[in-house]
């Protein structure tokens, strides 16, 4: 049922990474006969066009355009300024002062000017993580023949999702890296792990169903088409490969047995996503009250990060990881994703 749906020798998609990747790792993937994916989510209009461009230069083969569907909402200035008292102490240590920069979250969700710079290369597959965009600019994107796929963490989004008319579900367990894909729901008591989430999703739906969130090497991606999955996505295992932008200090934290201890967290972005646990986030809890909404959050903790992270601390970043670390390796994607399937086509 995978080939229909990705049109890919391999049933493995590699996760759509904000931050972490440009072209070079979807191309790696896509050269190896998985589905490479970009993500666009952090990306200007001009940019994800220029991507694209060198993506389809690269190669022939499909690929993945990855977009957040999140509700916008606009800067809260209160809210921001009791976020920035609780995270005053902090600037004081540092000895800088803490700027508002209201225009300063990077993160948009789609929209018909994002489609009207991608539509001329008519995509062959679009993934959304928080659900989808409204009804006529996801009928508008149908209209290009695009394979449509979102993220869900329950049952029940997955449902909601099947009800749109989607061509694959993304079945996001607990353990994956980074943002949860959670839209119906804020309450993470919600979400449960790949093993438990998988066989419930596949029984309740008729499209094809993507695994995703703890898999590392063969073995689990074996044991998730066991448990029904049509195909695979692969993210915390491709952030050590020579293609990822991966940063020296993200990259040692997951080399680190301190990458064994993840947690979701909603002090980086304003929204729950998993990653290694380092001070901040012991200090002010995983999840604080007063977090600013997805995704103006960043624009104060940034600021820390930036100064911390010049001193070679990761005190403020956000290490996206998920819980099983085991299959990273320091090769190239293309490598990796044919290692991945060694024991299985």
């Amino acid at each position: 049922m995978y080939k229909n749906l990705f049109d890919t020798k391999l049933s493995i998609i590699q996760s759509p990474m904000a931050g972490i990747q440009d072209n070079a790792l979807a191309i790696a993937v896509c050269k190896s006969g998985g589905l490479g994916s970009l993500a666009c989510g952090m990306l200007s209009i001009d940019d994800i066009v220029k991507e694209i461009k060198l993506i389809k230069e690269a190669t022939d083969n499909p690929f993945n355009l990855n977009f957040f569907c999140h509700t916008h909402f606009n800067y809260d200035k209160e809210h921001h300024l009791k976020w920035q008292t609780l995270l005053e102490p902090y600037f004081t240590e540092f000895g800088i002062k803490c700027e508002s920069i209201p225009d300063g979250a990077k993160r948009v969700p789609f929209n018909h000017d994002i489609a009207d710079s991608i539509e001329p290369f008519k995509p062959q597959f679009i993934s959304f993580h928080y659900g989808l965009p409204d009804k006529e600019l996801l009928s508008r994107v149908k209209g290009w023949g695009s394979k449509i796929v979102s993220s869900a963490t329950t049952v029940d989004e997955a449902l909601w999702l099947e009800s749109k008319g989607i061509d694959g579900i993304i079945a996001q367990g607990l353990e994956a890296g980074g943002h949860r894909g959670m839209f119906l729901s804020e309450d993470i008591t919600t979400q449960i792990g790949l093993s438990a989430l998988l066989p419930q999703i596949v029984n309740k739906v008729k499209v094809p169903v993507i695994a995703t969130g703890g898999i590392s090497d063969n073995y689990s991606i074996q044991a998730a088409l066991l448990l029904g999955a049509d195909a695979v996505q692969i993210g915390t295992t491709y952030m050590l490969c020579s293609e990822a932008k991966t940063s020296q200090l993200h990259r040692l934290a997951l080399k680190n047995i301190k990458s064994q201890h993840t947690a979701i967290t909603n002090l980086f972005t304003g929204r729950p996503a998993r990653g290694i646990v380092n001070r901040v986030m012991k200090e002010l809890g995983y999840i604080h009250s007063l977090v600013p909404n997805f995704p103006y959050a960043a624009i104060e903790i940034g600021q820390l990060r930036a100064y911390s992270e010049k001193l070679g601390s990761d005190d403020f970043s956000p290490l996206w990881s998920g819980q099983n670390t085991s299959g990273c390796k320091e090769i190239s994607a293309e490598e990796l994703t044919l290692q991945l399937t060694t024991d299985y086509r």
